[in-house]
């Protein structure tokens, strides 16, 4: 068993709509994101006790989390109309019939990193803050990267 591993699919079915994807590209979709980021900031400046910093840092590691969640951990769709061509995929594979460097990808790529500078500089350049926030968002670029669409990490979610 290698390291990586390579997920493969016909995509036959050009012409439908991916149900389970499209919802990316609606309008108010990258709004939303940036108002779920701006609830997890309030949400941890209201903490009593956490300093700025840490508030700060708990934002990029709860976004990359859920983002890492909601596009990367799990694959398939729960629509019958694509007749299980996309049950090997993951949501970030089906976003624009698996294109790189679309508008949405380049949105969701981008908001991470620079959520990450921005946490960077509010902690101050803490250099623990730094590795903290660097790894989150390390993680979340790497499972993005063109080279990693379709492969899957020690076999995780590779269906055959």
């Amino acid at each position: 068993m290698s390291f990586i591993q390579r997920v493969s699919s016909s995509k036959s079915l050009d012409s439908l709509v991916n149900k389970n994807s499209s919802w990316v590209n609606l309008r108010g979709s990258w709004l939303t994101h940036i108002i779920g980021i701006v609830g997890l900031k309030l949400f941890f400046g209201v903490i009593p006790g956490l300093s700025l910093e840490t508030g700060w840092t708990l934002t990029n590691l709860g976004y990359c989390l859920i983002q890492y969640l909601i596009f990367h951990a799990f694959v398939g769709s729960p629509f019958d109309e694509d007749q299980g061509e996309n049950s090997s995929l993951t949501l970030w594979e089906q976003i624009d019939d698996g294109e790189h460097f679309t508008p949405s990808k380049k949105f969701l790529t981008t908001l991470p990193i620079a959520l990450f500078l921005v946490a960077t500089h509010y902690s101050n350049y803490n250099a623990f803050e730094f590795m903290i926030n660097f790894l989150a968002v390390l993680v979340i670029s790497l499972a993005k990267l063109p080279a990693m669409h379709r492969r899957r990490f020690f076999g995780i979610n590779l269906r055959e």
